[in-house]
């Protein structure tokens, strides 16, 4: 099968284009929009990429986390018997890297499972989810039989072996554990979960990205997010939507694949999506740069420490600037200055060192419209590297540049003069979908590393901050522990979306909202220091407020 097969390319492309590439099997359908198109490829060429469009490939997402319900007011209202909201009649879709399914946090008081189904991304074999080509399904029905059994593995064998999935999961709709002074905030809600396959290799070879580093591929979160809602629909129950997965990768505009398919899902009735505003506030991965008339180029420098080999960079240029790039090694070899052209990759192997650098200048990277120069190493040299932009057109503009996210970079390779905003990472930046920062609800103080605004475009994000500090949560093999970072904030408030599902659509009180609709409620309820200019790229509109949300709706 063609989606598994590490002999060939996934590339996502519009569905318009499918009539003009499909052969019978080499068509994935992903959504409304797009489709997967399967390349075969004889051997991976970082080159592969500049003969095929940059925004065809998927990007690589990496996950965004490693008390807090009292802080957003949720007990106070859910203690309310006017509204006691524990997700009663939603749904809750977790995309990530599965469920510990035998952990109490995902059971009921009788020890059978409030999940409702699991697609295993992993594991092939006869119970395909309908509508779809790989991975397997397994319902409650087949969940239940498996917690009946002396060895459930047997029976049911989906496993989460890096817990991620399992904390965010539990953060969201844990079952309520008094003796461990934890549950999640809606209790009561049908869990599905996606556990995702990690990305293939050549995709990872495309983008120089270690063997090793876990990650996930784009195209597989939007299938996933269309399973949640398909099973949603089935149901004809509400859909709320958790994505605690970030990546550095693209214009940080809004207009990505998965990012424009969120925000297209947050605009349809009975469904919200929350995501996580990623956490590279404080890694120095971004810089950010004007040109002007009269400063005609820019330098700026890089720290390459001995543990990253391989990596990528991109430089996004805003319209109408168009550069030329020179690169500059700690050994002082330096290429000659790049310009940017259509469809061309320019291979170097430096003279004093074993480096080896790729370098597409896209003259307008087909998504966006703009320019982007992507870099790409292998075995790179330690230390300062310099890289020399030149305007070529002496416009007034300025550009940002962006260091993969999260594990797929050590903290010790950075840039000297590094600039903290415009760090939200996909699909936070997308318009519709509600983006979240953290904040330690301790001491209500941003935390440092939570993602900063705006997007590229200017669009206001993060919409609000939550809780994202030690938050409790489920650790697989009947274990309790926390949780910190956007992916546990973005969980948290995907619970809140939850809630207001239940008092709008299960209890009729406002059937045709949409996710749009609730992050307004949202924002118009966040608690707002009164020493503080709202919104900002910091805080959003402020500190997720249930409270407020329904004081709001009954003034």
């Amino acid at each position: 099968m063609e989606i598994l097969d590490e002999n060939y390319y996934d590339q996502i492309i519009d569905n318009v284009l499918v009539p003009f590439y499909d052969t019978g099997n080499n068509i994935t359908y992903i959504n409304e929009r797009h489709s997967l198109l399967h390349i075969l490829v004889n051997q991976p060429n970082p080159c592969d990429l500049g003969t095929n469009p940059y925004h065809r490939f998927p990007s690589l997402f990496t996950l965004e986390s490693m008390e807090s319900l009292e802080k957003s007011n949720i007990r106070s209202v859910q203690r309310n018997p006017n509204f006691a909201l524990y997700g009663q009649g939603v749904v809750v879709g977790v995309i990530d890297t599965g469920v510990d399914y035998t952990h109490p946090a995902f059971r009921n008081t009788d020890g059978s499972t409030r999940i409702h189904s699991i697609w295993d991304q992993t594991i092939q074999g006869e119970a395909v989810p309908e509508g779809f080509t790989f991975g397997t399904e397994y319902g409650r029905e087949q969940i239940n039989l498996a917690l009946q059994s002396t060895e459930p593995l047997s029976v049911v064998p989906t496993v989460d072996t890096n817990g991620h999935g399992t904390a965010i999961a539990s953060i969201l709709a844990g079952t309520q554990d008094t003796t461990n002074d934890f549950s999640g905030v809606v209790p009561e809600a049908d869990l599905v979960v996606i556990k995702l396959k990690e990305a293939k290799q050549n995709l990872k070879q495309i983008f120089c990205v270690p063997a090793d580093a876990i990650c996930y591929q784009e195209s597989d979160i939007m299938l996933g997010a269309r399973y949640a809602l398909s099973v949603a629909l089935k149901l004809n129950k509400p859909l709320a939507i958790c994505i605690a997965l970030g990546s550095s990768q693209g214009g940080h505009d809004g207009r990505g694949a998965l990012s424009s398919y969120l925000a297209y899902l947050s605009q349809l009735s009975r469904t919200g999506v929350a995501v996580g505003g990623g956490n590279e506030g404080n890694k120095r991965r971004h810089y950010y740069g004007v040109m002007t008339t009269d400063i005609q180029h820019k330098e700026f420098e890089l720290n390459v420490d001995g543990k990253d080999t391989m990596f990528s960079m991109e430089v996004w240029v805003d319209t109408p600037g168009r550069f030329a790039i020179a690169i500059t090694a700690p050994t002082g070899e330096t290429t000659q200055l790049i310009y940017p052209k259509i469809g061309v990759c320019t291979e170097y192997t430096l003279i004093f060192t074993d480096t080896r650098i790729w370098v597409n200048n896209i003259l307008f990277e087909e998504e966006s419209g703009d320019p982007l120069i992507l870099v790409r190493f292998r075995n790179i040299m330690q230390g300062i590297w310099r890289f020399r932009l030149q305007s070529i057109d002496k416009e007034n503009t300025s550009f940002n540049v962006w260091l993969p996210s999260e594990n797929l970079l050590s903290r010790d390779t950075y840039f000297l003069e590094p600039d903290p905003n415009i760090t939200i990472t996909s699909p936070g930046n997308g318009v519709f979908q509600l983006t979240v920062a953290a904040y330690n609800q301790n001491n209500n103080s941003i935390m440092q590393e939570s993602g900063r605004g705006y997007n590229r475009l200017g669009d206001i994000k993060p919409n609000v901050a939550a809780p994202g500090y030690q938050l409790s949560c489920a650790v697989p093999g009947n274990r309790y522990g926390a949780l910190t970072g956007t992916g546990g904030a973005a969980a948290h408030t995907a619970g809140i979306i939850a809630m207001i599902l239940e008092w709008a659509v299960t209890r009729g009180n406002y059937g045709t909202i949409t996710g749009n609709n609730i992050n307004h409620l949202i924002i118009r309820g966040a608690y707002r220091e009164v020493d503080l200019i709202y919104p900002n790229n910091v805080w959003g509109y402020g500190r997720v407020n249930v409270s407020g949300i329904f004081e709001r709706l009954t003034v």
